[in-house]
C-alpha cells in the first residue's frame, strides 16, 4: 500500500482543519489546566514557567501554522504569530483574576518569543516538507 507524499498529507484540507482544532484545543487545555489551584507549583519540579510558556505556544503556532490555507509560507508565519499573541495575552488576562496566579508581562513576551523562533523555523522547513515532487509516488 503506497502512501501520499508527506507534502499532500500537509496540505489536506481535512488535516489542515484539523491542526487549528487542535491549536483551539490547546489552547483550552492551557487555560483550564493553568486555572486548577496548585497545578502550576506542582508542574514547576519539572519544568520553569519559561520552559513550559515557550512549549505550550511554540506548539499552538505550529498547530495554527499548518492549520491555516493560505499559500503564502510568510502569510501563515505572520497569522500563527499574531493569534498566538492574542492567545498568550487572553492567558494572562485570565490569570490577572485567579488570586492564586498573576499577569506577568514577561511571561506575555516569551510566549511571543516562542512563537516567532517557532515560526520562522517553519517558514524555513515547511517549503521543503511540502514540495511534491515528480519523484514522490502518488499512487
Amino acid at each position: 500500500m503506497a502512501y501520499p507524499p508527506f507534502g499532500a498529507v500537509l496540505n489536506a484540507p481535512r488535516f489542515q482543519a484539523f491542526c487549528f482544532r487542535s491549536a483551539m484545543l490547546l489552547y483550552v487545555l492551557i487555560l483550564v489546566l493553568g486555572s486548577i489551584p496548585g497545578a502550576r507549583h506542582e508542574i514547576g519540579a519539572f519544568a520553569t514557567g519559561a520552559v513550559l510558556h515557550s512549549l505550550a505556544y511554540a506548539g499552538l503556532t505550529a498547530l495554527l501554522f499548518i492549520g491555516q490555507r493560505t499559500e503564502s509560507t510568510t502569510g501563515r508565519a505572520i497569522n500563527a504569530v499574531l493569534i498566538t499573541a492574542a492567545m498568550g495575552a487572553g492567558d494572562e488576562f485570565v490569570q490577572s483574576f485567579l488570586p492564586y496566579r498573576g499577569a506577568s508581562v514577561l511571561d506575555w513576551l516569551i510566549d511571543i518569543s516562542a512563537s516567532l523562533v517557532a515560526a520562522t523555523a517553519l517558514c524555513l522547513v515547511y517549503p521543503r516538507l511540502t514540495r511534491v515532487t515528480a519523484e514522490s509516488p502518488t499512487q
